[in-house]
């Protein structure tokens, strides 16, 4: 990760809180840190600190992140992901522990060319299709270092790497333009339906926030390099899941995944032509 300035003393402390809760799987008290950050830079620079007290991305930049708003006139936030967390089809998560975990339905996409900081202060919502060579179905497992859970002061919840537990990707199909408005997203726990709707995804379309997390994450001079992937924000909140729950997230027309006796599975739409 590129290099941050002096944290204060209490943010200082906010990286010490979330390095021992991760290293100890237990989670700690915000309330004692409620007024420790005071900006989104500084929870930003808690959210590199961390990652590089933990050797996240010790070999080179980091290639998951996650990104997304409630709307467009909102600040997008965004987080850094260590990849020890993702899984495909035939994984497990039976090595991951979590405290709170929610289900989050997204879409992820794929860059296809290295994005230099100076490239990213040129792009315009426009250039999205351009830069992304696929897409798919994701599951974002959210979880928390806050024993308030998803309930902890945003500022401690974004210097969480955004209340990040896991990311489940499914199958690669090609990035063209879609009708996201008409586009449906179903969750389901075991055989029972948990919500469904359509159109309902915050930005209207995922590729349009692609300029603004590139500014974000080649700050400090770094390059996105080919390859790295995005989570684009959730179409239906965070629902809490139920423990040792099957899941499934379906967004018809482009795939299915899931957990299955604890697996991920995936299949490809068969009507995505």
């Amino acid at each position: 990760m590129h290099s941050s300035p002096t944290l204060p003393a209490a943010a200082q402390e906010v990286v010490a809180t979330l390095v021992a809760a991760r290293r100890s799987g237990h989670p700690a008290p915000a309330a004692p840190l409620r007024d420790a950050l005071s900006t989104d830079d500084e929870a930003y620079a808690v959210q590199d600190a961390v990652a590089q007290a933990l050797g996240w991305f010790a070999d080179g930049g980091p290639g998951y992140w996650k990104s997304g708003g409630a709307s467009r006139d909102s600040v997008l936030s965004h987080a850094a992901l260590p990849s020890a967390g993702v899984r495909v089809a035939g994984d497990t998560l039976a090595d991951l522990s979590f405290h709170t975990p929610a289900v989050e339905a997204e879409i992820v996409l794929r860059i296809k060319e290295d994005v230099t900081p100076e490239r990213a202060q040129r792009l315009g919502h426009a250039d999205g299709p351009a830069l992304v060579d696929a897409m798919a179905v994701a599951i974002e497992i959210a979880d928390s270092r806050w024993q308030e859970g998803l309930q902890a002061p945003a500022a401690l919840r974004l210097a969480d790497q955004g209340s990040h537990g896991a990311l489940m990707l499914g199958e690669w199909l090609p990035c063209r333009a879609h009708d996201w408005a008409s586009q449906r997203c179903e969750v389901r726990f075991g055989g029972t339906p948990v919500i469904a709707n359509t159109g309902a995804y915050s930005l209207g379309d995922p590729l349009w926030l692609l300029p603004i997390w590139l500014r974000h994450a080649t700050r400090g001079g770094r390059t996105v390099a080919a390859g790295s992937v995005v989570t684009t924000g959730s179409w239906v909140g965070a629902i809490p899941m139920p423990k040792d729950a099957d899941v499934v997230v379906r967004f018809p027309g482009l795939g299915e995944l899931g957990l299955r006796g604890g697996t991920v599975h995936s299949s490809r739409s068969i009507d995505f032509t």
